[in-house]
């Protein structure tokens, strides 16, 4: 069973940054597709960006002003978020996917955690 825990977020005002990280608890993480996604009160999960060892991709909202990356020793996948809009409030997940190609597709991710709320403030 894959576990991951997601840290970092808090309340920022516009324009400021933030660093989320996710950790991981399996030595097969590496093989791992990882994701970031966001639910904003009312509204469906939206995908943010994702990575593996061929590259990584992102929503058209954060591009520019997102990174994703991911430490192979420390198990861990982080989003970098400079710039911070107040439409970025949302509760982040991070989420993996065992196989395949990297995804946008919610359903196509394995195992998710708990979530981190971030809150931009105008």
């Amino acid at each position: 069973q894959v576990q991951l825990v997601e840290s970092g977020g808090g309340l920022v005002q516009a324009g400021d940054s933030l660093r989320l990280s996710c950790a991981a608890n399996k030595r097969t993480f590496s093989n791992y597709n990882m994701a970031w996604f966001r639910q904003a009160p009312g509204k469906d999960h939206e995908f943010v960006a994702a990575i593996n060892l061929s590259g990584n991709m992102y929503a058209d909202s954060v591009k520019g002003r997102f990174t994703i990356s991911r430490d192979y020793a420390k198990k861990t996948v982080d989003l970098q978020m400079n710039d911070l809009k107040p439409e970025d409030t949302a509760v982040y997940y991070c989420a993996a996917r065992v196989f395949g190609r990297l995804s946008l597709a919610r359903g196509d991710y394995d195992y998710w955690g708990q979530g981190t709320q971030v809150t931009v403030s105008s």
